[in-house]
């Protein structure tokens, strides 16, 4: 008699990064089958096209040229501050993680602004001739000036690489505005010799209104570091947003900024006497990256110059581009800051691969 197949092995769960052994409780492999559930539909319906979620978009003058900014939502609410990445604006960056119900739900408690870099909205004409491009810390002025025309008195500042820089530098010189921070991949140092050199090349082609497969190759690093490891769908998506729907040479302008950053200059300071007279982020500080980020180190370094007593650095395991790939561990993250900062925000939980640190010297 010919013998009976062996039965199929039982699912597993891979959500707990910890986990010792193969054998998982039927409440996890359920939750495994749900989160898998959730991965594909955000795969099928990611677009980097504006379905207009986006708010009511404004250009707003500043003291470096007009700005685009837009918003969503009630302005009696508290408020959200958004600024976006290399590459990117607040269509691009936050409209597909905006969008994702669970975070949609905790929007609804706020108010929305996100603010565009000079020439980086959907659709920008090319800027003029001997415009003189803002550096990080005059794009973090222009942040008073939104502030301003929409009588904002503070708000929780979430910002993605060169936005989250620009908001820590906005916090540091207006502390009593920002309630709260959340970075992901901030870098707190000057730009190295690597990054320089590198992105002299691209700068050089950029302003000749050229996209070369350089530019795109180190666009798709910056934001997705392992690509190998990544979400596939997602890849060839902002891989074919890249090359077809940027302007090169304000982009260009943009990265030259971004490479002449000068080091945010803050200190850890413990001594509760000596804190008041060095320069420091005051808020608190949720600082965020994922395990095929390039942007680690940054981060580490980053939380080793923040106060311990306000600041959580968290790595979020199996992916790279953070709030697209795992848009349920970020809002559950995002939930439960809310929630230690003392808003009423509720939603399910969901079971995350995570790495946190938090008030360590990483």
């Amino acid at each position: 008699m010919t013998p009976s197949p062996a039965p199929a092995p039982a699912p597993t769960t891979s959500t707990d990064v910890n986990a010792q052994s193969p054998r998982t409780m039927p409440s996890d492999a359920l939750d495994d089958i749900e989160l898998r559930h959730v991965q594909l539909s955000v795969a099928n319906t990611r677009s980097l096209s504006e379905d207009g979620s986006s708010g009511n978009k404004e250009t707003i003058e500043t003291q470096h040229g007009p700005i685009m900014v837009s918003v969503v939502g009630d302005s009696t609410k508290p408020v959200i501050l958004t600024y976006h990445d290399l590459g990117l604006n607040h269509v691009t960056n936050f409209q597909a993680f905006y969008s994702y119900p669970e975070m949609r739900n905790i929007l609804n408690n706020f108010c929305v602004v996100h603010v565009n870099a000079p020439g980086q909205e959907e659709g920008a004409q090319t800027l003029p001739e001997g415009y003189v491009y803002p550096t990080l810390e005059e794009l973090s002025e222009t942040i008073t000036c939104v502030k301003n025309h929409y009588h904002i008195r503070s708000f929780i500042g979430f910002g993605v690489g060169l936005g989250a820089n620009v908001l820590s530098r906005y916090a540091i010189k207006y502390p009593n505005d920002v309630d709260a921070l959340v970075l992901i991949n901030c870098s707190s140092t000057q730009a190295g010799w690597i990054e320089w050199g590198y992105q002299k090349l691209n700068i050089r082609h950029l302003r000749l209104g050229t996209m070369t497969t350089g530019t795109v190759d180190y666009l798709m690093w910056h934001h997705f570091g392992k690509i190998e490891e990544c979400n596939q769908d997602l890849v060839t998506v902002y891989r074919q947003h890249f090359e077809k729907s940027l302007n090169p040479t304000n982009l260009g302008l943009l990265v030259d900024s971004y490479i002449r950053r000068t080091d945010l200059g803050i200190v850890r300071e413990l001594d509760p006497n000596k804190k008041k007279d060095v320069r420091m982020i005051r808020c608190q500080a949720l600082n965020i990256t994922s395990n095929y980020s390039p942007h680690i180190d940054d981060t580490v370094t980053f939380n080793g110059r923040l106060d311990p007593t306000l600041s959580t650095w968290m790595k979020i395991q199996d992916c790279g581009l953070v709030i697209d790939e795992s848009p349920g561990k970020m809002v559950e993250a995002f939930r439960l800051f809310l929630q230690g900062l003392g808003y009423a925000v509720s939603g399910s939980r969901r079971s995350s691969a995570v790495s946190i640190g938090e008030g360590k010297s990483c």
